[in-house]
């Protein structure tokens, strides 16, 4: 079985994936990123593993032998579903790798927006604080998480779990299910204009689609609180970037934190790239998912699909 990694540096080239290759014969590329790339390398493939490579009827048309498409990831938004169906071809992701990591990020960014950590790192290290005639200093103030209100779009398992993390700071968790369907009884489920208006913090861990797209605008924007930090771990045009950069500068909410953007890398186009200041905005570079652990689970995650596939068992398929 003839076995194609299209984006193998996408674990992380400290993480092995030799396991794959007890499962066939595998070929691992860098990184692909155009069409005619995936094209030319996947047209003798029984087995794609791909992570933001496209995979659609121009990509796999010329590729016959293709029976499964093993996402090195959780989301599968780069992969047209309906073909591959037609096309007899499955496609699986892995789930639940990154839930601890993500919940962990999440709460590194609210945390050093909301407590000026770089605000008060700088300080002490600019020579302020040894120049300064008393023990301590708090010239920006700076509050607790218990009390606060934390609101979650997107109560899956990475919602869930940062919902358990806030109420144990203290918080009162709110959230808003964007489809309607969700069945979370652990938590207070609100509207879209209840969650904006009374959240102190908003993280956002919900996929990407079509009603999720733009979800924070300008005008939910204009609806949060002055003093509201909003944090996204989730996929970055779920937050219009441009409308971020004018609630930022404008002072409508206190700040940002950002582990995705609307195009990655970050463009100097995007606004949000002229902010310096971070107290007042942080970007991470989509590496929330990417402990040592999560891409190692990530990877044996895509071996254990491989090897359920061969056993003619359906394990994490998303196109049934």
């Amino acid at each position: 079985m003839n076995i194609v990694a299209l984006e193998r540096n996408s674990a992380g080239t400290d993480i092995s994936v030799d396991c794959w290759s007890e499962l066939g014969n595998v070929t691992c590329y860098r990184n692909t990123v155009t069409e005619e790339e995936v094209r030319e390398r996947i047209k003798d493939a029984d087995v794609i593993i791909a992570n933001k490579s496209p995979m659609n009827e121009r990509t796999l048309k010329d590729a016959p032998n293709v029976k499964l498409i093993c996402e090195l990831a959780t989301g599968f938004d780069n992969c047209d579903l309906a073909y591959c169906k037609a096309r007899g071809i499955k496609v699986t992701n892995v789930v639940d790798y990154c839930t601890a990591m993500v919940a962990q990020h999440t709460f590194t960014l609210a945390l050093a927006l909301s407590q000026k950590l770089a605000h008060y790192d700088d300080y002490v290290k600019s020579g302020a604080y040894s120049a300064q005639d008393r023990f301590s200093n708090f010239d920006i103030p700076f509050y607790e998480l218990a009390g606060k209100t934390w609101g979650i779009v997107g109560m899956g398992n990475i919602g869930r779990k940062v919902a358990s993390i806030a109420k144990a700071f203290g918080c009162r968790v709110i959230f808003h299910s964007i489809t309607g369907k969700s069945t979370c009884k652990d938590y207070e489920q609100v509207d879209k204009d209840t969650l904006l208006q009374e959240s102190d913090f908003l993280s956002l861990h919900c996929p990407l689609s079509d009603i999720s797209r733009n979800f924070i605008d300008k005008e939910a924007l204009q609806k949060m609180k002055k003093t509201a930090i909003l944090i996204n771990v989730a996929r970055g045009p779920v937050v219009n970037n441009t409308d971020l950069y004018n609630a930022l500068v404008a002072g409508e909410i206190q700040a940002a934190g950002l582990d995705v953007i609307e195009k990655e890398p970050l463009e100097i186009t995007n606004p949000l790239s002229k902010l310096q200041d971070s107290n007042q905005l942080i970007i991470t570079p989509h590496l929330a998912w990417a402990s040592v652990e999560a891409r190692t689970r990530c990877v044996e995650g895509v071996y254990e699909n491989i090897k359920a596939f061969m056993r003619g068992e359906d394990r994490n398929v998303v196109n049934p």
